[in-house]
């Protein structure tokens, strides 16, 4: 699955189809360990617990997408091919477990640039959306930080709140303050994963 950069949603058809379902995911403290900036790929470790939890998406007919703010590439600090990079290490973990994601969608943007792709603006799932043909109403957003959750509710998706990375300082920074909230509150992508499928989630 190629990557794709933050831009304008490209006006695409699907007249006829059948719509699809989709969980989308945070990537640094959601499906991997949160370093920073990641300016070498022999910095990014997958979660071990991140091949099952796509797995069991791929098996369960969500669509596994990945949505990522990667503003280091407009700062300067590391090259937009170190994505891709760090990309094909987390494809290699993926298919150590029969598992793939269905797309990739990063924003390259500082905040300051205000871009309509950098969380927690809509854009990248939006455009994702659009671009898969996915039911945003029945769809899942799973990230450590709230500006997950704000992406999510302004897409229209249920959000899950992660434990892991960022998620606890995060939960006791805006836990009570924000005035949107996470549907459901997760240890970490596995159990988000399972708490979806259950139907926990609502």
């Amino acid at each position: 699955m190629n990557d794709k950069s933050g831009s304008p949603p490209s006006s695409i058809q699907f007249s006829g189809r059948n719509r699809e379902k989709g969980i989308f995911m945070d990537r640094d403290g959601t499906v991997s360990e949160e370093v920073g900036y990641m300016y070498h790929a022999g910095l990014y470790k997958p979660f071990p617990w991140t091949g099952e939890a796509v797995r069991r998406i791929n098996q369960s007919g969500y669509k596994a997408i990945l949505i990522t703010n990667q503003a280091g590439i407009e700062r300067g600090y590391f090259p937009e091919s170190m994505v891709h990079e760090v990309h094909n290490v987390l494809g290699a973990e993926l298919d150590r477990w029969s598992a793939h994601l269905d797309g990739i969608y990063y924003c390259p943007h500082r905040p300051e640039t205000q871009c309509d792709c950098r969380k927690p603006k809509p854009g990248m799932i939006l455009r994702a959306s659009e671009e898969m043909n996915i039911e945003l109403s029945e769809s899942y957003m799973i990230g450590d930080r709230f500006v997950d959750v704000l992406a999510a509710h302004g897409a229209g998706v249920k959000s899950v709140l992660l434990r892991s990375g960022d998620g606890m300082i995060e939960l006791e920074k805006h836990g009570k303050t924000s005035a949107l909230q996470p549907h459901f509150v997760a240890d970490n992508l596995l159990h988000a994963v399972e708490a979806i499928l259950n139907g926990q989630v609502r």
